[in-house]
């Protein structure tokens, strides 16, 4: 029997708790421990039904979205009032990192700052869908790994640019947590919101054969700021890339 996506969760949560990591990596969120309760929630009514058309996977998270509500991309916004999730007692369960870098606190929905990669996906599929529930009836978003990185400075640290050997430990329960999602969501396309999500889902899907004949894999353009291509109207380039790999928008 297929594991259920909150037992998949739990699985990937577990693994991860013992891993260590080194300087420059000072400080370490796991959403997935102190705003759960947020990411179930989510789970349930957004990643519960199968199939689904459409998976889009993520990197990891970034300071001001899911770092603070356990959501991808979780820009306050949209998690509060497009997904409704400010009225869910969740949103009131969410707790601190055990080591809070005091540059980057996590305050759950009462999160000021704007998470523009967040604020663009989610903002693109409003206009272009209306509801969350239209959106998720065809689409998942999946964040790859789950953990924040951050350097003594507060900078976020991505996780391709940790060490090899902490890249090898991170990736293996990431890698079985994806495969597992999609093994329970059956999509016909899964796609990389940027390079190293591709990379990641062609070399999850790699050691699942069968899974790989079954779906198409593409990349669309990462809605970061720091991407001078993604600020020159991102929504337009990721949904051509979408109808390029066959995606009716």
């Amino acid at each position: 029997m297929k594991p259920s996506p909150i037992e998949i969760t739990h699985a990937l949560r577990d693994a991860l708790i013992p891993l260590e990591f080194s300087a420059p990596v000072t400080h370490v969120y796991n959403p997935l421990l102190y705003a759960g309760a947020m990411y179930e929630a989510y789970l349930e009514r957004f990643g519960a039904r199968a199939p689904r058309e459409i998976v889009l996977v993520g990197m990891n998270p970034g300071p001001w979205g899911m770092a603070q509500n356990g959501v991808p991309f979780g820009e306050v916004n949209f998690v509060r009032d497009w997904m409704g999730f400010g009225a869910r007692p969740e949103s009131e369960m969410i707790g601190k990192p055990a080591n809070e870098h005091p540059k980057r606190p996590v305050v759950g929905l009462d999160c000021h700052r704007n998470e523009v990669s967040g604020a663009r996906l989610w903002g693109w599929a409003e206009q272009r869908y209306g509801s969350a529930e239209e959106f998720f009836s065809r689409y998942y978003v999946h964040n790859y790994c789950p953990l924040v990185f951050m350097e003594e400075s507060g900078r976020n640290r991505t996780p391709n640019r940790l060490s090899a050997a902490e890249r090898s430990a991170l990736f293996e329960p990431c890698d079985r947590a994806l495969r597992q999602t999609l093994e329970y969501l059956q999509p016909k396309f899964v796609v990389g919101i940027g390079n190293f999500a591709e990379k990641r889902v062609k070399a999850t899907l790699a050691d699942a054969p069968e899974l790989r004949e079954r779906v198409v894999v593409g990349r669309i353009l990462h809605p970061s700021p720091a991407s001078p291509k993604a600020n020159r109207g991102w929504a337009e380039q990721a949904e051509a890339e979408l109808r390029a790999i066959g995606v009716e928008v």
